[in-house]
């Protein structure tokens, strides 16, 4: 994937993403409603390839907006990946040299790659997550709207704890999977289906998108590193 259809590509899934949430605020409160219709008009020029230097600019402003709104990420790490990404786009977009461009975007892709490891550094430093009894907690604690049959996972503590144990490793051995581009594919297949099963589950929805919208940047980040070492 070169460098032009990696930032396209991010763009449409960016402004996807951004349109599927807007959607979910029009019939709220007339101050959100203020904040994400705009988002929603901004989020489908995005999409269609209008003026996407100002448009990301644009959005990044709003997303500002938002975090005012609700005094902070209310939708914690995907708003966070989301402001990354705008912010990362705006940095391309306004560089002045294309070396400079290379590395706002490779920093957004490194910044993907240490989103997964530290998370399975932060599980695995926990001696619940190391037990399985986290995973128990969340199927039977949950607060998101999971059915009773699915809350019976908590029923099976070794299968929980080969679930726990099996992400863990992932995340952590995730920076080694840039070295080959057939296991970054097959890590980044593991990865959103990981993230698709939560939205699924747990509704966790924002996550799979934004998360998807940030795979463009590691998959050009790895083929520019390989060759730049060959």
């Amino acid at each position: 994937m070169n460098f032009d259809d990696a930032i396209r590509l991010t763009e449409v899934l960016l402004g996807f993403a951004f349109a599927q949430q807007s959607i979910e605020h029009f019939k709220s409160f007339a101050d959100e409603q203020r904040l994400f219709i705009p988002r929603f008009i901004l989020s489908v020029l995005l999409i269609i390839g209008f003026q996407t230097a100002w448009v990301a600019l644009l959005l990044f402003v709003l997303g500002l907006a938002i975090l005012h709104r609700f005094q902070g990420p209310y939708n914690g790490g995907s708003d966070r990946m989301s402001l990354l990404i705008l912010f990362c786009l705006c940095l391309v977009y306004f560089a002045p040299t294309q070396r400079w461009q290379e590395i706002a975007f490779g920093y957004l892709a490194l910044q993907l790659v240490f989103s997964y490891f530290f998370s399975g550094w932060v599980k695995i430093i926990n001696p619940e997550w190391r037990n399985g009894r986290a995973l128990c907690d969340v199927f039977q604690f949950s607060v998101y709207p999971v059915s009773e049959s699915l809350r019976r996972w908590r029923e099976s503590p070794r299968v929980l704890f080969v679930m726990a144990w099996g992400v863990m490793v992932f995340e952590l051995i995730f920076p080694l999977l840039l070295l080959s581009h057939t296991s970054l594919i097959v890590a980044l297949i593991i990865a959103a289906s990981f993230h698709f099963a939560n939205a699924c589950l747990f509704g966790l929805n924002r996550f799979f998108w934004i998360w998807m919208a940030a795979y463009p940047s590691i998959l050009w980040f790895q083929l520019r590193f390989l060759i730049t070492a060959d």
